[in-house]
């Protein structure tokens, strides 16, 4: 007789199921957590702007003071109520923000809304397509310095990065247009689009009012084609400051990553140095450039304002600095709010995709 050997079946193993749910609540939890930090953090940058702002007095006052009478001023003043006291003033404004009120612009008389919906979208595009040349500069050139390293392409690649992330967005954006809009005229160094794309974007149904989507969804791939030869300079202007940063994460960390005993094991057993680069020692390096994107992010809508002023790319960067130089704090107000807000749910949803990928993460 054969005696039959039980294999105990780990699926049903209590600590097997223990563990799982515990993994599950946990990463549960750090979502709720992240995703509460968001209200705090709006609230927070929503609260300075709105002092800040108020320090040299009142909006109509900074905006319109000189071009009206002293009469003029108070009437107005008293009709958009900021002759009240500054508490009243901002629990009233914080009650607007809740309800999606940004309130109106002084100097155009529109809502904040409508800029930050026409306007919003085109600053995204802008960043989706720096990111993209963020991580193609950096993870490929950080992946080369780190093979050759401390040989000359590596030092080159370390100069480069520095200069990438130290040269100011806006010079950039100058030499670029100077190189490809006036010595080598091949490329358009301002606007979205030309003004026939323009026309054909403004007769789209039901817009996202990102070009290149809107260009796809009707199928007109000579405007698709436009719109991607005008995001070309500003992506790369605003990416190269990104760009060095990655290619210094991943260089570092692909380092440390090649010195690992599982890579000296490769070695050990005639694997190539390329594959052991490209298909071990890689991924595991990727995981901090996860981890300081939205930072990173945060870091490409500051610069936006400066790129889009260079490129006269219509989006809220480049609506902020009119707004600034009209002194309209009501649209300045809710232009920074709302870059607030995507930079905080941008930082949620890469925090939990870095827990997704790398458990360590979570707390």
């Amino acid at each position: 007789m054969t005696a039959s050997v039980q294999v105990p079946d780990l699926a049903e193993d209590p600590a097997a199921k223990t563990a799982k749910r515990s993994s599950g609540s946990g990463l549960g939890r750090y979502i709720l957590i992240r995703f509460l930090l968001i209200i705090p953090t709006v609230w927070i940058l929503a609260t300075l702007v709105f002092f800040l702002m108020r320090i040299t007095g009142d909006p109509i006052t900074a905006a319109l003071g000189g071009r009206l009478t002293q009469a003029q001023l108070a009437e107005r003043v008293a009709a958009a109520g900021y002759d009240r006291p500054i508490l009243v003033q901002y629990f009233e404004y914080l009650g607007n923000l809740v309800r999606g009120d940004f309130g109106t612009t002084l100097s155009d008389n529109r809502p904040v809304t409508s800029i930050l919906m026409t306007y919003g979208a085109a600053t995204l595009e802008l960043v989706f397509f720096a990111l993209i040349v963020a991580l193609l500069l950096g993870i490929p050139l950080g992946m080369i310095a780190a093979r050759f390293r401390d040989t000359w392409p590596d030092a080159t690649l370390r100069v480069l990065a520095i200069l990438g992330y130290a040269t100011p967005v806006f010079f950039a954006g100058l030499i670029l247009k100077l190189i490809f809009g006036v010595l080598f005229p091949i490329l358009p160094i301002a606007g979205r689009a030309s003004s026939s794309t323009e026309l054909v974007m403004g007769g789209v149904v039901a817009p996202t009012r990102i070009y290149f989507i809107d260009a796809l969804r009707i199928g007109d791939m000579a405007a698709f084609t436009d719109v991607m030869s005008h995001a070309v300079l500003p992506a790369i202007a605003l990416g190269l400051l990104t760009g060095g940063t990655f290619l210094r994460l991943v260089r570092t960390n692909l380092i440390g990553t090649l010195g690992q005993q599982y890579i000296e094991s490769g070695r050990s057993r005639g694997v190539s140095e390329f594959r052991l680069v490209t298909r071990h020692a890689y991924r595991p390096a990727l995981i901090p450039i996860i981890t300081v994107m939205g930072m990173q992010i945060a870091l490409m809508l500051a610069g936006a304002v400066l790129t889009e002023t260079t490129f006269e790319w219509k989006g809220l960067g480049f609506q902020l600095a009119h707004y600034l130089t009209a002194r309209d704090f009501v649209a300045v107000q809710g232009i920074v709010v709302m870059l607030a807000v995507i930079v905080a749910v941008t930082n949620f949803i890469v925090d939990i995709i870095a827990a997704l990928i790398d458990p360590r993460v979570r707390y």
